[in-house]
Order: C-alpha cells, then sequence, then structure tokens
C-alpha cells in the first residue's frame, strides 16, 4: 500500500528545492509513518542542494523534524501511534558497540545517511517510478515519511513542534561541542568561530557549563547580537580583534577552547582557533566544509594542543533531547529565541537564501495540514 505526499526534494546539486507530490510506501518492520509539523532548516541540507557534501539525487530534504507517529510496523516498540515525536538524524540501535559504550551519536545504524536507503536498500519514498531517499534516512522536508524507530525520541505533548524539531540536529550539536566534545569547565575562556543555528547552542552550552568568557566570532551584527542573548560575553566582528581581546583579558595565557560552528569550514577558521587557545588548550570542529588542518606539529606538540572532531557535539540522542528539552521547559535552554521566522513549505528556497544573506539564528517550516 502507498499514499502520496508532499514534499521538497533536490533533483541534483545546485537545483533549487522543488516542491512536488512524492509517494510514499506504508511502514515495515520496525519502522514508523510519521506525520511532520515542523522542520528545522540546517545548513547541512543547503551543503547537500550545493552539491558540497556527498548525497545520493533525487534526495527528499530535511533532518530535523517533530511530529506525530500516524502508523507503525511490526515489531515497533520504541513509539506508539499518536505519540509526539522528534527524528533524530542519527539513529540509535541502542545496541550495536557504540550505543552500547555511551556513544550513541556514532551508531553504526546510520550508515546510510548519504543515501537515504533503508538497512535492506530499499526506499519509502518514490517519484515517476524512481527511488528517492530521505536526507539521513528522514526527509522531514515531506509532509509524511516513513523512517525507522531507532531514529524516533518521544517527547511530551506540551513541547511545541517548531521548538521539538531544533533538538534533531542543531541544538545538541552545538551544545554537545561546548559540554561533551570541548569538555568546557567553570571558569574557562572559549572562542566560538559562528553564531548561526549550531554555534548559538554551543554559546549557550559553554556558558552552561559555567565558562568566565564566552567570545563569539562572526561577522554578521544581528548574530553578534542574538549570541550575547544567549550568553556570548564578547562578540567581535573578525578572528584578530577577538585574538586580541583574549590574549589581554587571559594574561597571554589564551582561551581554554575554541569551538568552530562557521556555516563552511575553510582552512582560516581552523588556523584561527589554533592560534587563540594555549596550552593544553583544545580545538573541537564541528562545522562543515573543505577545510584542512595544515600546521606545524610543534604547534600541537610544545602547547599540547588537541584538535577534536565532533558530530552531533558527541550527544547521546535517546538521553540528550529529553534532557535538553527539560533544560527548555524549566527556563535554562533558550529554545523559542532560536526560531528567527517560520516558512511555508513551498518557502524553503526563500528561507535557505535569508540563512545564507545571515537573516535567521534558525528557520523553520511549519508543515500545513
Amino acid at each position: 500500500m502507498s499514499m502520496t505526499t508532499r514534499a521538497a526534494i533536490c533533483r541534483e546539486p545546485r537545483r533549487p528545492w522543488e516542491i512536488t507530490d512524492v509517494e510514499l510506501d506504508d511502514p515495515r518492520a520496525n519502522e514508523v509513518r510519521i506525520r511532520f509539523h515542523a522542520a528545522g532548516l540546517c545548513h547541512s541540507d543547503d551543503h547537500i542542494q550545493k552539491g558540497d557534501a556527498r548525497m545520493r539525487f533525487p534526495v527528499v530534504g530535511g533532518h530535523e523534524g517533530a511530529g506525530v507517529v500516524e502508523a507503525v510496523g511490526a515489531g515497533v516498540t520504541r513509539v506508539a501511534v499518536g505519540d509526539h515525536v522528534v527524528c533524530s538524524f542519527i539513529p540509535a540501535c541502542g545496541s550495536c558497540r557504540y550505543c552500547s559504550t555511551a556513544r550513541q551519536n556514532l551508531c553504526d545504524a546510520g550508515k546510510n545517511a548519504s543515501t537515504g536507503e533503508f538497512p535492506d536498500g530499499t526506499f519509502r519514498f518514490h517519484l515517476d517510478g524512481e527511488d528517492l531517499g530521505g536526507l539521513c534516512v528522514l526527509g522531514t522536508f515531506a509532509e509524511r515519511a516513513v523512517v525507522s524507530e531507532f531514529s524516533c525520541i518521544p517527547i511530551p505533548d506540551d513541547i511545541p513542534f517548531d521548538v521539538a524539531a531544533l533538538v534533531s540536529c542543531g541544538v545538541p550539536t552545538g551544545w554537545g561541542s561546548a559540554v561533551y566534545a570541548a569538555g568546557v569547565r567553570a571558569g574557562q575562556t572559549v572562542v566560538i568561530y559562528g553564531a548561526g543555528g549550531v554555534g548559538s547552542n554551543a554559546v549557550q552550552g559553554a556558558r552552561y557549563a559555567g565558562a568566565k568568557n564566552v567570545v563569539v566570532v562572526d561577522p554578521v551584527p544581528f548574530k553578534q547580537d542574538m549570541a550575547k542573548v544567549f550568553g556570548a560575553t564578547h562578540t567581535f566582528g573578525d578572528a584578530e580583534a577577538a585574538h586580541e581581546f583574549v590574549v589581554d583579558t587571559t594574561w597571554g595565557e589564551l582561551a581554554d577552547h575554541a569551538i568552530i560552528t562557521v556555516g563552511v569550514l575553510h582552512d582560516e577558521v581552523i588556523a584561527n582557533a589554533l592560534k587563540v587557545v594555549g596550552k593544553s588548550g583544545q580545538v573541537t570542529i564541528t562545522a562543515v566544509g573543505n577545510g584542512s588542518l595544515v600546521a606545524p606539529a610543534g604547534m600541537l606538540i610544545g602547547y599540547q594542543r588537541r584538535v577534536q572532531g565532533a558530530i552531533f557535539g558527541a550527544c547521546n540522542p535517546l538521553f540528550d533531547v529529553p534532557r535538553l528539552l527539560g533544560l527548555y521547559r524549566s527556563g535554562d535552554l533558550k529554545l523559542d529565541e532560536l526560531i528567527t521566522r517560520r516558512y511555508r513549505l513551498d518557502q524553503v528556497n526563500e528561507g535557505y537564501q535569508d540563512m545564507l544573506d545571515g537573516k535567521n539564528v534558525r528557520g523553520v517550516i511549519v508543515h500545513e495540514h
């Protein structure tokens, strides 16, 4: 059995998102069908559309989403029909080597993120006889999608869907980059490069962990202002000015941490981050792009600097998504403020242009049912 659903698809790199009706199969064993209410406009989808990141085309976009479970296949135990859920862009099977050692962000079940295939090599989206994958085997830019139960995290019914969608990727990725991957501690100095949807949450994580100085570098004045809303103590439009401030405020000892969350990773930002951290300092790279780490070994050895890559902020989605929503409910995490503008599905290209123009911290698609 199948149904049709409205979706934003990208047929090939550098073509705009296109709104069309696609065919959607029923869920099979251990799969669920979700009616999405909201989807986040994450920069990663733009990387796919621009051809900067590897992906099988055509693809149904979207990997941040929240909605309601409409149907379940055989053997589903994690959720039930009627549950409100967030979809984690990396699934958590709970039993692979990485899940069983508290590293759900590295779950083996996430291996098909760039193809959208289910484990048996099949697809649930189709268009004119052609198979379409959903980004990260999700496809939250569709009004409905069939996904693995491993990608589903139940949430309280009182959490707004547009807010909930943000904890699919951007919030835990930024928060965890500071709290887990970097391991920020009380009294430290942290420099964060990029204050978009991920960087803003790195700011929140660093402040919650107790950092004394949370220094943000972003060329967009609007994002600098918003970074202060999320807890930045100082903001700068360029890396040189930030470096001078760090030297002065730490009496030359430099920063404890640099976290890179820029929209497109590049060599210069990595070099700047390496220079701004002092002895035993760490550079945490969360951004996506083609930047390379090119530095004399002495820069790492002499000051015992470290460079750490991070995916999903080293978060465990089954634990950290509910935890973050709990912090939101208690007033300790700002999520409403992250949403600069809401869009209809047919405004997806406009939403991404606003992001690229520096007008949004995070845009959100609100599906109209």
